[in-house]
């Protein structure tokens, strides 16, 4: 059988970079091709080469026996691919309705749009995810795992013969997921072919036919499910063994450093009381909507709080904005990076720098250069961050690295209190562990570290002491090993309280 698609001797770079180098991949109807690699392997640039959006320097893309020569973005599209991009692609300021069917509108008589008729067909898009959004509202207040879900109703419209998904699940938790596991199922029968780019290895053990793996831009190699264990995954995706997942370390909570007592946020939380104590990983886990992230935008001055008190070290302090946070020593590592958390055209360097510029700089705002050299060179150095100069563009970076470019901004500054906002999110398994070494070092340092993640197992198995966030409260707190996973979900639905009522 002759597959649908096939990419054969892809090569692209960019300055300073390989990204690919003779990549050769196919995929046949009705497959669901799996494509998994650690971050800067390619995975991306390939797609976005199938999809128009790059243009490659050299190969073939072969579509249904034919070999295209134009691959424009829209010349793509008219032949039904349809991509899900690990960076979401929305307008913030329009509509649900209008993000979803951009330049596809549904016409009334007199040529204008058909409101009513591209509201009914959003509703039915989102139907399968049974989601309470009003289609009308505005993209821009919606969280990431609304937004993630959006944006995989509109490539769904597109009715693609071919759809890329790029770690669609990243944003989303268990009942999300799998309601786009059981939709996944359906366009198979229907014959739709899918590349599904992904690193959570338990998603791609379940959902693939075949998987290819790259690595340094490169094909390591294709199988079919089930011929591959996750270690040897694992090893063709970095080149050796990964002695753990997990890394152990010694903790030594000390005194409390940041104590919230009472916090109270309309639509958010109401007396919501913790304590994250010095040497010691707190984590947060609930569903979303749940209220972790705004909980923490409060605390942080993102929003501002209606009630309630903050301490920092026994002294109560007044946040009234995100700079009075970061003066009280509390940085926030967020769960958009490269909307909040980077700016994307400017260099490694300059974002590293970003957060000591008061630190650094002398009467008059004259910056003390050298001594901020020296600071950003060490802290890049000391994480390893894989850039070809400190000059080179953080937009340019995989997503591990950008990663670690946020968080050199902030460990260069020397906070008291760490909050990091899903910080394994679109990471591949090597950058991961190297994530969670480097916030058991924050804590072993003396800092308090708070860890919002979706992922259950990585805060089971990284946190001291776990919170579970129901409706914006804290309904269960426990140490690590006192829980299960089964049980962890119980608090996490609201189900031990009705057990109990």
């Amino acid at each position: 059988m002759e597959p649908i698609l096939a990419m054969k001797g892809i090569t692209k770079t960019f300055p300073g970079v390989i990204a690919l180098s003779d990549v050769s991949f196919d995929l046949y109807k009705g497959e669901l091709h799996a494509l998994v690699g650690e971050n800067g392997a390619g995975k991306s640039t390939l797609m976005k080469i199938l999809s128009g959006l790059y243009k490659a320097d050299s190969g073939d893309l072969i579509l249904r026996g034919e070999k295209i020569v134009s691959t424009g973005l829209r010349e793509m599209i008219g032949h039904r691919i349809g991509v899900i991009y690990q960076e979401l692609n929305l307008i913030p300021y329009l509509s649900v309705a209008e993000n979803i069917f951009i330049g596809r509108e549904p016409l009334n008589r007199v040529n204008g749009i058909d409101w009513k008729k591209m509201r009914s067909m959003t509703k039915e898009l989102l139907e399968p995810f049974n989601l309470d959004i009003d289609v009308t509202q505005k993209v821009c207040t919606l969280g990431a795992a609304y937004q993630q879900i959006i944006e995989i109703a509109k490539a769904l419209s597109l009715k693609a013969e071919i759809l890329v998904m790029d770690e669609p699940t990243a944003a989303l938790t268990g009942n999300e997921v799998d309601k786009l596991f059981d939709i996944i199922a359906k366009l198979k029968n229907d014959g739709v072919s899918i590349i599904y780019i992904s690193h959570r290895l338990e998603e791609v053990h379940h959902l693939a036919d075949r998987i290819t793996i790259l690595r340094d831009g490169k094909h390591v190699v294709t199988k079919k499910r089930g011929e591959m264990s996750n270690d040897e995954m694992v090893r063709h995706m970095v080149g050796r063994v990964l002695e753990e997942q997990y890394p152990q370390y010694e903790s030594t909570p000390g005194d409390p450093v940041l104590e919230v007592k009472n916090l109270t946020k309309k639509g958010i939380c109401e007396n919501l009381s913790f304590t994250a104590r010095s040497g010691e990983i707190l984590g947060f886990v609930g569903l979303v909507g749940a209220g972790r992230t705004e909980i923490m935008q409060t605390i942080y001055g993102y929003r501002k709080k209606e009630g309630g008190e903050i301490f920092m070290n026994g002294k109560k302090v007044e946040i009234r904005n995100c700079q009075d946070a970061v003066q009280k020593g509390i940085a926030l590592i967020p769960e958009e990076r490269k909307q909040q958390g980077l700016i994307l055209g400017m260099s490694v360097f300059d974002n590293a720098a970003l957060a000591v510029l008061d630190l650094y700089s002398r009467t008059g705002g004259i910056l003390k250069r050298s001594k901020i050299n020296a600071e950003v060179n060490k802290m890049i150095d000391s994480m390893d961050i894989k850039t070809p100069s400190v000059r080179q563009l953080v937009k340019n970076l995989s997503g591990g690295n950008q990663q670690k470019v946020v968080l050199a901004k902030w460990f260069i500054r020397h906070c008291d209190v760490y909050i990091f906002d899903e910080p394994t999110r679109g990471i591949d398994v090597g950058a991961k562990v190297e994530i969670f070494r480097l916030m058991q070092n924050l804590a072993l340092r003396g800092a308090a570290v708070v860890m919002i993640s979706s992922e259950l197992p990585e805060v089971m198995n990284i946190a001291d002491r776990i919170a579970v966030v129901f409706e914006g409260r804290i309904v269960k707190e426990f140490a690590r090993g006192e829980l299960n996973e089964e049980q962890v979900m119980e608090y996490s639905l609201g189900l031990h309280e009705k057990k109990h009522a």
